[in-house]
């Protein structure tokens, strides 16, 4: 079964309306039912919408109230352009929409969003990969909610590799953060950022330290809507990378020669060789 309707999965980023992208604003602007959910989404976005569109709340909606829409789309060939807050990547409860959209004979695509760990990161000016003291970053959440994480995914054994982390929808348990992040081998005084409505006209970043954790979210009685930002690159001055060095050459750049033997050897070095060839 085939259709002409087509379903759009629109990030709406973090929350500013002027941080949906181009792509994004487009897709809205087209669409002749829009789909969004008042509790996570910022009203502004439907500013891009048809005046003739259908918009559609769906903050007390089940997937099931929202399969009627779907039908319709199918049927009369419509657009849907179905907004989800941050990027649909990420705890978006997208896949299951996707195969019910496919199964119906739908065309879907996904429009990619911003998403509220980099706001944040943003917002507080800093790199979450600093050459030399961090180069990953771990989305995750905290274990025990509502839904069952998989074996082998908690917070405490991804805090083994000290690196920056990025937690979503786990303030409502401060506490067993904090405690987790602990076990796990960060230290007390790890730079952390708490972050609730990042980018929102109410928004609230503090930092602290992951020793402060718990004591600052409930001193700001936070429990929903709220990031975490935890590692040593929130707090570290930056080394050089490669990548602008004058020893760096690329496919556009070639490498000064004097530049380049001492960027081996100071590779060498760190290494634990001589950083000769």
């Amino acid at each position: 079964m085939t259709s002409d309707g087509k379903v759009w999965f629109v990030g709406a980023g973090p929350g500013a309306a002027d941080l949906l992208t181009l792509r994004a604003a487009r897709v809205i602007a087209e669409a002749d039912i829009v789909i969004w959910a008042a509790s996570l989404v910022h009203a502004d976005v439907l500013g891009h919408a048809r005046p003739d569109a259908q918009i559609v709340d769906s903050s007390q909606l089940p997937i099931e109230g929202v399969l009627p829409l779907y039908q319709r789309a199918a049927e009369q060939g419509l657009t849907v352009a179905r907004i989800h807050s941050g990027d649909p990547a990420l705890w978006g409860a997208v896949q299951e929409q996707l195969d019910l959209c496919r199964g119906l004979g739908l065309t879907v695509e996904i429009v990619p969003g911003v998403s509220s760990f980099t706001a944040v990161a943003a917002i507080v000016g800093r790199e979450l990969t600093v050459p030399e003291v961090a180069q990953s970053v771990i989305l995750t959440r905290l274990e025990g909610g509502k839904t069952p994480m998989p074996p082998g995914e908690r917070v405490r054994d991804f805090a083994r590799h000290g690196t920056t982390m990025a937690l979503f929808l786990s303030a409502a348990r401060s506490g067993q953060v904090q405690a987790e992040l602990l076990a796990g081998g960060y230290p007390e005084d790890t730079p952390a950022v708490v972050a609730y409505q990042a980018t929102w006209p109410d928004e609230l970043v503090v930092r602290c330290t992951v020793g402060t954790l718990e004591a600052t979210v409930k001193q700001h009685r936070l429990w929903k809507h709220t990031l975490f930002l935890v590692g040593p690159a929130l707090a570290a001055e930056g080394t050089r990378s490669h990548l602008y060095h004058p020893g760096h050459f690329h496919t556009f750049r070639r490498a000064e020669p004097a530049a380049r033997a001492e960027l081996r050897r100071q590779s060498g070095t760190r290494a634990g060789g001589t950083g000769t060839p």
